[in-house]
């Protein structure tokens, strides 16, 4: 009797060793219980961030889009409800579309004029040379200065009576002397040097810390096959110092459309129009808040917010993609 319930044992165990020993474990994955810890940890971490993303970022950005669709004056609740005539005001002011192809000459014009120049300044400054450090320091103090330093001054030399035109009266070329600010066929250009000239010093830093990235011992090898200074930038330099290229023109596409300060400050809230300098923001500024009609610029803002975030989306999406899955010469298969 007993060898027969010996036999209905699992595994046919004879001995009665397995007799008294539980069944194995369901296959699966053991249950995890919720570490709070861990999620404590990042709640202390970064809720304080989220929270100020949330408070400066989102809710503006929701409220702007919600007074868009009144005209509001600024004062008590706004009643007068008109659903999308002020984003059809926008899109069909003239002002307001010169403002928008004015932001679009100066994001080109910033990539043409400032990114070559600061590759080839951050090449300069990449070599061995004395008075190195000296001059890196020079070429990025202009970023740092207050863009109201900088407006300020600029608009002081380039007055009719400024510094600009005595130089160069006392050069000889009193014939090269115009109006720099008011004359629509050179105010935009003065804007690019005055632009150019701020913002150039973190391209160049930018590049400098690219260039860092980029192992000696190609140079070495090109070197040995014969290349020329010139083959190497091009066919080394250049593609290895894209991702830090791509970013720097991103940042520089922003920056471009968001445009207000300098335009601001030099050509003020009226004369920027009449000048060819006008900005999307400034449009914003002076026919929105200065004009009383909050309802009308919050609606501009949340425009420039859409353009701004369409055209970061297309750049990431086509431009940025290669970079951002980590790969620079390898593609997902």
């Amino acid at each position: 009797m007993s060898e027969s319930l010996a036999m209905r044992a699992p595994g046919g165990d004879l001995s009665g060793a397995g007799a008294g020993a539980e069944a194995p474990a369901p296959a699966g994955r053991p249950r995890r219980g919720v570490d709070w810890r861990k999620l404590l940890e990042i709640a202390v971490l970064a809720g304080p961030g989220i929270l100020i993303f949330l408070t400066f970022v989102i809710v503006p950005v929701v409220m702007a889009a919600y007074y868009g669709f009144y005209r509001w004056n600024g004062y008590g609740t706004p009643t007068d409800f008109v659903f999308l005539d002020n984003y059809r005001l926008i899109l069909t002011d003239q002002n307001f579309r010169e403002a928008l192809g004015h932001n679009f000459f100066i994001v080109v014009a910033s990539l043409v004029l400032q990114g070559p120049a600061a590759v080839l300044m951050a090449l300069m400054l990449n070599q061995k040379m004395r008075g190195r450090s000296l001059i890196r320091v020079l070429i990025f103090v202009p970023y740092v200065i207050a863009e109201v330093i900088v407006g300020t001054g600029w608009s002081l030399m380039l007055q009719t009576t400024g510094a600009v035109n005595d130089m160069l009266e006392k050069l000889g070329l009193s014939g090269w002397a115009v109006d720099w600010i008011a004359d629509p066929d050179v105010a935009i250009w003065s804007l690019m040097v005055i632009i150019s000239w701020k913002y150039i010093g973190f391209a160049v830093i930018l590049f400098l810390a690219g260039l860092q990235s980029i192992p000696e011992e190609l140079y070495e090898a090109a070197s040995i096959d014969g290349a020329s200074y010139w083959q190497m930038q091009f066919r080394i330099t250049l593609p290895l110092l894209g991702p830090t290229i791509r970013i720097w023109a991103f940042l520089s596409i922003i920056g471009s459309l968001q445009l207000f300060d300098l335009v601001y400050i030099i050509w003020g809230q009226y004369v920027s129009d009449t000048a060819g300098t006008s900005t999307m923001a400034t449009y914003m500024v002076t026919y929105g808040r200065n004009a009383g009609a909050f309802g009308y610029g919050n609606a501009v803002a949340v425009v420039l917010f859409i353009i701004s975030l369409t055209i970061a989306l297309i750049y990431q999406r086509y431009v940025l993609r290669r970079d951002t899955e980590g790969a620079l010469t390898e593609r997902k298969k």
